[in-house]
């Protein structure tokens, strides 16, 4: 996609399966907290892999940033930094783990012409199934290390894995949102958070919020 490209109509993602409820309500009982770090953990999953529904290979893996961001990308990335985080940092290493998984030359940011896009989301699922059985088996304060953080930093809880990890998930699944909606105008994660506008209403609201910017724009001129 360049900027000579048309922008795509935008129409809204169907509504995702469901994820488990977060409770509402605060809880100080670590078994409540762990749960309601790991369904924030699993909700983000699922809407970062959504994001792959209905792309072809081509289009799953097209850059649409000047560094290179790509909906399959994002995917292979985040269920490498997961194996890692709930793996070695607990000394329960992804078994049979890729050797790209100790690349620092960026070899998670996109899937290889050898790799299809059924095999980055069948590792996802994997690398997911193995952070569940990590976070099932040890208790929030059980102790892990993170070798590659600073020192000072690196001796961490489960708690603070899961944090980390729901938000790096997330933070990256609203990448892949935006990435996905360059593609081919396919907005949100249907789950109701997107404004209900038809095609042409949306053209409408670009066209106004580009008609702000414009005379924001020549403010500053005096004009």
């Amino acid at each position: 996609m360049s900027s000579a490209d048309p922008v795509p109509e935008v129409h809204p993602a169907p509504a995702a399966q469901a994820a488990p409820a977060v409770p509402s309500a605060p809880t100080t009982d670590a078994a409540d907290v762990k749960q309601t770090l790991h369904r924030y953990l699993q909700k983000h999953r699922g809407a970062l892999l959504a994001k792959l529904d209905g792309l072809a290979e081509r289009q799953a893996r097209w850059p649409v940033t000047p560094t290179g961001t790509n909906v399959l990308g994002l995917v292979k990335h985040v269920a490498g930094v997961q194996a890692g985080y709930f793996g070695e940092v607990f000394d329960r290493p992804l078994p049979d783990a890729p050797a790209w998984l100790d690349s620092d030359a960026g070899d998670d940011m996109y899937a290889t012409a050898d790799e299809t896009l059924d095999d980055v989301v069948a590792f996802h699922h994997r690398s997911a199934a193995h952070a569940d059985a990590t976070i099932e088996a040890l208790d929030l304060d059980a102790h892990g290390v993170v070798p590659w953080w600073p020192e000072e930093r690196r001796d961490v809880t489960l708690q603070r894995i899961l944090v980390h990890m729901a938000y790096e998930t997330a933070r990256h699944a609203g990448h892949a949102d935006i990435v996905r909606e360059m593609l081919d105008g396919r907005a949100g994660d249907g789950d109701g958070n997107l404004a209900e506008k038809t095609a042409d209403e949306w053209v409408e609201w670009r066209e106004m919020l580009v008609d702000i910017a414009e005379r924001s724009g020549l403010r500053g001129l005096g004009a």
